[in-house]
């Protein structure tokens, strides 16, 4: 198509879940719970972390990153979300939908390579017990943090600057609730055959990188588990990882079913379904995974709210 018949794209509509009043209040008061509720529960995570100094370690080092970039990746989508239920036209500006692709896909890899980076505080906490504080230094606690934020930041200049390269002269319907990169993509009024590639390739990869260094770093703790005599101390070792591996097999199932799928399978209708549980339901899952099946959070927990009542009778 000749440039000078093109008319350039500024701002794109959302389709929405349902156009159905009843269905968008249902769906209105679900979402503000899942927002919510990740928001106390995250940021309730990272306080008592931060205040209470027992859980100053490595692993709740890792674990307070998680809920920030739960919070962070939840408010990318949660807010916008709910102010466009009961609208209409559901409007975004070209700039305001390519910083949700840009934040949304830095915070969703940087959980990957976190969990990557706590199966391998794992792996040295079961494997190496007398040289976990050695080998689990600071600096090694800031490297493995600051790894994952890079990872995502490499990912998503990638997407985002080939993904908004391209032309857009109309439509601008977005079959979606939010700018994810498959259904902008599909807007294009050019090949994107390369960009579907390069997505494939990259999230494969990516996936898979941190994904091996989780299948690894288990293959041993399994091994040690196996290791140890006594029942109640494979039991002990295994608790200390189940919290993890839940975590794990939820995002990486949804975000494999996703992004790493053949084209032939790939239906934008699913993908809104999936969306709704990985965009709202796994950043509020995490905090009640790692509180409800871990002793150390639980107890941090009750100690904080025992240390509030106190002050307030007080």
């Amino acid at each position: 198509m000749d440039s000078e018949n093109q008319t350039s794209v500024i701002e794109f509509f959302f389709m929405g879940l349902t156009n159905h009043f009843q269905h968008q209040v249902v769906l209105f008061l679900m979402f503000l719970a899942f927002y919510l509720v990740t928001l106390l529960g995250n940021l309730g995570m990272i306080t008592v972390i931060w205040k209470d100094s027992r859980l100053h370690t490595p692993m709740y080092f890792f674990l307070s990153h998680l809920s920030f970039v739960d919070v962070c990746s939840a408010s990318v989508i949660g807010p916008k979300m709910l102010t466009d239920i009961f609208v209409e036209k559901k409007v975004i500006s070209f700039l305001g939908c390519a910083a949700q692709v840009w934040f949304f896909g830095q915070f969703v890899v940087t959980e990957c390579f976190l969990l990557a980076a706590m199966a391998y505080d794992r792996y040295v906490a079961i494997c190496k017990p007398l040289l976990y504080t050695l080998i689990m230094s600071q600096q090694l606690c800031m490297q493995l943090v600051a790894g994952p934020y890079a990872m995502g930041l490499i990912s998503t200049v990638t997407h985002s600057t080939f993904t908004f390269l391209l032309p857009y002269c109309g439509p601008n319907v977005i079959n979606h609730f939010f700018c994810d990169l498959l259904p902008v993509l599909s807007l294009a009024c050019a090949d994107t055959q390369v960009n579907k590639l390069l997505l494939f390739i990259l999230a494969g990869a990516l996936g898979v990188l941190s994904g091996v260094i989780i299948l690894v770093s288990y293959i041993y703790i399994v091994i040690t588990i196996l290791r140890i005599r006594s029942a109640d101390g494979r039991h002990k070792a295994f608790s200390t990882c189940s919290s993890h591996l839940t975590a794990v097999s939820i995002l990486y199932g949804t975000l494999f079913f996703i992004y790493v799928r053949p084209s032939s399978s790939f239906s934008l209708d699913i993908n809104k379904v999936v969306s709704v549980f990985y965009t709202s339901v796994i950043p509020m899952l995490n905090p009640l995974i790692y509180s409800l099946r871990n002793k150390e959070v639980k107890d941090a927990f009750r100690r904080t709210f025992e240390k509030k009542k106190f002050l307030v009778s007080w």
